[in-house]
């Protein structure tokens, strides 16, 4: 058995909102029904679903207890684009474990994260 891909669907009370944040870093609108006040965002191969928490779901805010990490081409081009338009949780660095990443928040709270795979190099 496989599995092909991960979609996660995070809630939100303002669909236009967070449509609109997520469209600014690229994604596009595969699917949406206002109705269900439910949207599929996809960029590349990653796809993200937002919606209009359940009636009967008991939602407040938005409550995750990690992150979302987006595996990109170019992070730098990335971290220049939003850097100063976003909430930053943590600048640009390229870590000991091979990765160049940063993280921001969405505009629901959400904390998301981008990495580039890069190679370290030592001089000795």
């Amino acid at each position: 058995m496989a599995f092909k891909s991960l979609r996660p669907i995070i809630w939100t009370k303002d669909l236009q909102k967070t449509t609109k944040f997520y469209k600014s870093l690229g994604f596009k609108i595969e699917d949406q029904n206002e109705d269900w006040i439910w949207a599929c965002l996809k960029k590349d191969d990653a796809e993200i679903m937002l919606a209009f928490p359940n009636d009967d779901a008991n939602f407040k805010q938005a409550a995750f207890t990690g992150s979302f990490y987006f595996v990109v081409d170019n992070v730098d081009e990335l971290w220049n684009s939003v850097k100063d338009t976003c909430e930053v949780v943590y600048e640009i660095e390229t870590f000991e474990w091979d990765m160049r990443e940063f993280a921001i928040y969405d505009n629901n709270g959400y904390v998301l994260q981008f990495g580039e795979e890069v190679k370290l190099t030592f001089n000795d």
